[in-house]
């Protein structure tokens, strides 16, 4: 018998699942009143270094609102394929139903042909079936197989209307995570566009002198780094002595309890990890950071450093706040080549520990996938994913 199926009609695709946001979050608010209120000061009046903390503050903010974007458009995709099911699902539920109520119906057109009304027959006519079905002397008249089609209607009946209530919910959830995640979108791009208008108020000198600021910023960065590079690596170096003391007397105790054995060279495992990790990182040296990115022509923090680890066999989450939980926790001190390192108070932003301090980041709008000292930024911690 062919199927009563409907088509189903894409509810995402529909003008109403493309709503356009109509406001920002609070905070987004707040800055832009901040802004604002600032925008009338002249440069002399604030100096380059208060310039500089707003611009960078600002581009926090845009760099944690992405984060938030990525993991409510993560969200989103998940809860649209659950809906795509949900829907499949209904549509399933539903022929099955229909084919129970065209089998009750053949039911009553066989016994009508004999002659009478029977259960069956007056089932199908009631106006409210529960009516009928309460009466349970009618019930007991039915044969074993009108018996077993009223059952299975019932079931299929309470199924179908369990899976469209299901259905329903989940489009409401995945309309309020769709109108979430464009005011997350809103509220980077507000913050980018402040950013933007503080920069474009300077003049060139000042523009210059801000130039200078950063790049004072980081040679400071770049030499608390090598310090800390060079203490480590002379703790390296004592552990690396004492190790190899060690093993010479396990060798030498080795040799003589037992005879030299000829053993063909070990296989060449090939690159580590780590080097798998790194060798990608290198590659994307100079690509630009856009927010929301993955990849392969631009990238925002936690895009690259989950696209470098998926090129080592390692699928991590999208945001750095489930990347921070995804492996084994490594003090600064005792970093390797290829740990994630986080920071902020807020784990807003992510990088690639490369070693002697330094990391390879997408470093934020404007710029590109660098190398940067981790000192650069507030350090938060150093995960290892493998």
């Amino acid at each position: 018998m062919a199927s009563h199926r409907k088509p189903r009609t894409r509810i995402l695709e529909s003008p109403a699942g493309r709503r356009t946001a109509v406001g920002v979050g609070s905070a987004a608010l707040a800055s832009a009143t901040l802004l604002t209120q600032e925008a009338g000061a002249t440069p002399a009046e604030r100096s380059i270094e208060d310039v500089q903390k707003e611009v960078d503050h600002l581009y926090h903010e845009a760099e944690r609102a992405t984060e938030r974007y990525n993991g409510a458009k993560e969200h989103t995709a998940q809860q649209r394929t659950r809906v795509e099911q949900q829907l499949d699902e209904v549509a399933q539920e539903t022929a099955r139903l229909n084919e129970s109520r065209r089998e009750l119906g053949r039911l009553a057109a066989a016994q009508y042909r004999t002659g009478g009304i029977t259960p069956t027959a007056t089932f199908m006519l009631a106006p409210d079936p529960q009516t009928y079905f309460d009466q349970a002397h009618l019930m007991e008249r039915l044969t074993n197989r009108e018996k077993t089609a009223v059952d299975q209607f019932q079931v299929r009946q309470a199924k179908a209307t369990k899976k469209r209530t299901e259905a329903q919910e989940s489009l409401r959830n995945l309309t309020d995570s769709q109108e979430q995640l464009q005011e997350s979108k809103q509220e980077v791009q507000t913050k980018l566009s402040d950013a933007r208008k503080v920069l474009d108020r300077l003049t060139e000198a000042e523009k210059e002198r801000l130039a200078e600021l950063e790049r004072k910023r980081e040679e400071e960065a770049r030499r608390k780094a090598q310090e800390a590079a060079r203490q480590a690596e002379l703790e390296r170096q004592q552990q690396a002595e004492q190790e190899r003391r060690e093993q010479q007397q396990r060798e030498q105790e080795q040799q003589k309890e037992e005879e030299q054995k000829e053993e063909p060279p070990p296989a060449d495992p090939g690159p580590s990890k780590s080097e798998q990790v790194l060798a990608f990182a290198e590659a994307q040296l100079g690509k630009p950071y856009v927010w929301g990115a993955t990849g392969p022509d631009s990238y925002d923090c936690s895009g690259l450093t989950q696209a470098a680890w998926r090129e080592a066999g390692i699928s991590l989450p999208r945001t750095t706040y489930d990347q921070v939980n995804a492996g084994t926790q490594v003090a600064k001190a005792d970093l390797q080549p290829g740990d994630l390192v986080f920071f902020y108070d807020d784990i807003s932003h992510v990088g690639i520990y490369v070693g002697n301090g330094q990391m390879i980041h997408a470093s934020k709008p404007g710029d590109d996938v660098k190398y940067e000292s981790i000192d650069y930024m507030p350090f938060h911690s150093g995960v290892r994913p493998a």
